[in-house]
């Protein structure tokens, strides 16, 4: 499976957004992957976002969704259920297929398991609230009640009062409070209920009281309630992530940009960390998106060490003709198409022809043109589009090298265009037995990619490849026997074999056989 994105991020909430904006603005491939159950799915309005106060939460998404998808972004529905790691990326699989980037970002964030009380989770968001900095204020001077179910809450507990008079501690499942949190409780008038809660009343999602087990009522007008968060992170299994145990369980270990013990996944909100509200969650996946993007960048400059293939095989070659139902596009080459209008049609050699562009385009031009490659495969293509365009009988085409051409066969133009990892030769060897079957009178057209294409950069960063000038010094004609006509840059624009667009630099010489 070939790399399809630079990220994938798996959350659509507002972390997995924030992360996939800084990517997008980055000018980086992300896909979204979104299983559509943020954690304030259940509330109504948000607070403390600066710029966005009480907005509704679904509101805050479907801004973030368009923001996104402005720069680029694919937004695709789905659950993940898996992901594995490959030597350069990773694969991400779902019900309907996989996909494969260069990185992984979870944003999954957590479920919120309630305890098991009749009447809690239909007021969930509502009347039953979990973070009082995000909520206190709407119910401020109510009756509020808190309902503890460990020891950690025991803050949560004192906090509450900062919103009103009267507050209640429902503290069954967490035991009594320490001696100076008791005494500090009893001066602010705080009041601690050890019965277990066994039941809301009033007409959901309004709530006047709470029932416990000694079957007193307390009247509250709203709850406060320790959720158990779950971390949404079960289609990791099997990666054997480092993981950290916390007040709330056992959550992911990432560090302050999401990075975990793997080098190519992040992890960034409330599947690390289920304490941050929205506005810390959005801060975080900024910064990890940056994050990100900053180590594809370190293996992107990484890979400009790395050599550009001087030498391949024929089965190479092959093999990727084999594996794919094109390789290239049905254009000629913009340079070839330059410099041989103007000529007379003759006799044409195209080294490495591939799926027969150029060649169809010559032949169309009243050329008699041999095509050769060393994959048959192309060779096939070739010839299937020579025939459909009906000049199979000026163009033929051969599979191997210019050692199966006739000795002395000689033609009055030879092009080679691109022909840098070679099969079985080194380059300038190469081009110059292709000089040796120029006609006199005719010419050698040479197209170069000067700079690695755009699409292969994430492979081989910014190799320097050798300029025309430069491979024509290598080269070195005979002035005696070869005229120089052309030696400059061109930039080209130009698709992958994806069809995505990008400008390349092409090196182009042309000779002419004195």
């Amino acid at each position: 499976m070939e790399i399809t994105w630079d990220v994938i991020v798996v959350g659509g909430g507002v972390a997995g957004l924030a992360a996939a904006l800084a990517l997008a603005r980055a000018r980086r491939s992300v896909l979204v992957i979104d299983a559509g159950a943020p954690r304030h799915r259940f509330a109504d309005h948000i607070h403390g976002v600066l710029g966005h106060e009480g907005l509704d939460p679904a509101d805050l998404l479907a801004r973030g969704r368009e923001e996104v998808a402005a720069y680029g972004v694919v937004l695709r529905a789905g659950e993940v259920t898996a992901v594995e790691t490959t030597d350069d990326g990773v694969v991400v699989t779902m019900a309907d297929g996989a996909q494969q980037a260069r990185a992984l970002v979870v944003a999954t964030g957590v479920a919120d398991d309630l305890p098991p009380i009749p009447g809690l989770a239909e007021r969930w968001g509502r009347t039953v609230l979990h973070c009082p900095s995000c909520h206190g204020l709407e119910v401020a001077d109510h009756r509020l009640g808190v309902l503890l179910t460990s020891a950690a809450g025991w803050p949560t507990a004192a906090l509450i009062r900062q919103w009103s008079e009267s507050v209640v501690v429902f503290h069954a499942d967490a035991g009594d409070p320490d001696p100076m949190m008791a005494a500090g409780l009893a001066q602010r008038d705080v009041r601690l209920v050890r019965s277990p809660v066994v039941g809301l009343l009033g007409e959901s999602p309004a709530l006047t009281g709470a029932r416990t087990a000694d079957g007193h009522t307390t009247e509250v007008d709203a709850l406060f309630c320790q959720a158990t968060p779950r971390p949404r992170d079960r289609f990791l299994d099997g990666l054997d992530l480092a993981r950290q145990d916390t007040p709330y369980g056992s959550f992911l270990q990432a560090d302050r940009t999401g990075a975990t013990g793997h080098p190519r996944i992040w992890a960034v909100g409330n599947v690390v960390d289920p304490s941050l509200d929205v506005p810390m969650s959005i801060g975080a996946g900024s910064l990890t998106g940056g994050a990100v993007n900053w180590a594809l960048v370190q293996e992107e400059v990484r890979g400009a060490a790395e050599e550009w293939p001087e030498v391949s095989t024929p089965q190479m070659w092959e093999s990727r003709y084999a594996a794919r139902e094109r390789v290239w596009t049905t254009r000629p080459n913009a340079v070839l198409v330059d410099v041989a209008a103007p000529m007379v049609p003759g006799r044409a050699l195209d080294l490495g022809c591939g799926e027969g562009a150029d060649v169809v385009w010559l032949a169309g031009r009243g050329w008699q043109v041999t095509g050769v490659d060393v994959s048959a495969t192309a060779v096939s293509r070739a010839t299937d589009a020579a025939r459909l365009a009906g000049l199979d009988g000026r163009a033929r085409f051969v599979v191997g090298d210019l050692s199966a051409l006739p000795d002395g066969e000689v033609f009055d133009l030879v092009t080679s265009s691109f022909v840098h990892s070679t099969a079985g030769l080194p380059r300038l060897e190469l081009l110059r037995l292709a000089a040796g079957r120029v006609a006199a009178g005719g010419h050698l057209l040479i197209t170069s990619h000067a700079a690695p294409p755009p699409w292969t950069r994430d492979r081989h960063g910014a190799h320097r490849l050798r300029l025309p000038q430069e491979e024509l010094s290598d080269l070195a004609p005979d002035p005696a026997s070869w005229q120089t006509v052309l030696v400059e840059t061109r930039e080209r624009q130009a698709t992958d074999p994806e069809g995505r667009p990008g400008t390349a630099l092409d090196g182009v010489i042309l000779l002419r056989r004195i």
